[in-house]
């Protein structure tokens, strides 16, 4: 099994479809495009560039109140999909950028810097 964040490992899944090639992140059983099913998981390198930044100043819980402000950003990966994770509070669009881990609340989440 890839290891993925979501399922409590350092890494990012996401899917291509075999049949039509379309990409994208989110587990599916079937191609959002064509829809055949049983579709590839790959491991995404962790490679992207920023197309959205978003600083966030009302932290909406006490988790993460100690950590505001902070950034989400949306992330063109080099896979070619888009993901939101957490980012670092100096990432501007179109800066490359790399995923890196952190613990937030016991569990690790996906978070992108400057390389």
């Amino acid at each position: 099994m890839i290891p993925d964040w979501t399922r409590g490992g350092e890494g990012i899944v996401y899917q291509v479809c075999g049949s039509c090639g379309a990409v994208w992140y989110f587990r599916r059983t079937f191609c959002p495009h064509c829809g055949r099913e049983s579709p590839e998981e790959r491991a995404a390198g962790g490679g992207g560039t920023v197309h959205a930044v978003t600083v966030v100043a009302r932290a909406p819980n006490e988790e993460l109140r100690a950590y505001a402000p902070y950034a989400i950003v949306l992330v063109d990966t080099d896979e070619g999909f888009r993901m939101m994770a957490h980012g670092d509070n100096d990432l501007r669009i179109g800066d490359r950028v790399q995923c890196r881990f952190f613990s937030l609340g016991g569990r690790l989440v996906p978070r992108y810097e400057k390389p």
